[in-house]
């Protein structure tokens, strides 16, 4: 791909998630999302063992974060999100290698996510990350009402 049609990676930092990000967290998820997260759900993330959050950082500034839980052997990715000022540039790349790291020195079998079907970027970018479709969940989403696509990518070969 030449430098004219793909923007470059920025420099991002990624690190866990605190309880100082949540406002950052919520503005961000308020400005993407139709149907956002409560902030309560992001407050749950940072708690206990299972649950997980990170963020990527550039110049300081948290541009990005992704959310995750880990039950037995089994992880599910819940929540993957950009600025839209800072996409095409690997930043969901670099979030979402970190999770697959994270559940794989967790031993997972596998890694699940919802995705609605009109998202066609996003369905993209997780199969070019061996993500494969399991099956459809009716009217999972909210607002607007829509199906998810419920994902899997298998980690250990059984």
């Amino acid at each position: 791909m030449t430098s004219d049609t793909k923007k470059p990676e920025l420099e991002v930092r990624i690190r866990a998630a605190t309880r100082k990000d949540i406002d950052v967290i919520v503005s961000l998820e308020k400005g993407i999302f139709p149907d956002p997260w409560p902030r309560v759900a992001f407050e749950e993330q940072l708690r206990g063992p299972q649950w997980g959050a990170i963020v990527a950082e550039y110049n300081g500034r948290v541009i990005g974060y992704a959310c995750y839980l880990v039950v037995e052997r089994e992880s599910h990715l819940t929540n993957i999100a950009v600025d839209p000022g800072h996409r095409r540039k690997s930043v969901a790349k670099r979030l979402l290698e970190r999770i697959l790291a994270i559940v794989n020195e967790s031993q997972c079998e596998m890694l699940l996510l919802e995705v609605r079907p009109s998202n066609h970027a996003a369905i993209t970018f997780y199969q070019s990350y061996g993500f494969e479709l399991l099956y459809r969940r009716p009217n999972y989403y909210r607002r607007p009402i829509e199906d998810a696509l419920v994902m899997v990518r298998h980690l250990i070969d059984g």
